[in-house]
């Protein structure tokens, strides 16, 4: 939940007026995806996250 957090911050001063998000993707205790929401109309983070 930390790196979720610290990756949405990167959209921050981009989004308004969305929230910041951040989204990481794990599989069997591994990092596999990671993205945040990186401007205002653009990819939500989740989608990101599944391109990364």
């Amino acid at each position: 939940m930390r790196a979720a957090l610290e990756l949405a911050k990167q959209g921050c001063g981009k989004v308004d007026p969305n929230p910041l998000v951040g989204a990481i993707l794990v599989k069997d205790g591994k990092v596999i995806g990671k993205g945040f929401h990186q401007k205002y109309g653009g990819l939500h983070a989740e989608r990101n996250a599944l391109a990364d």
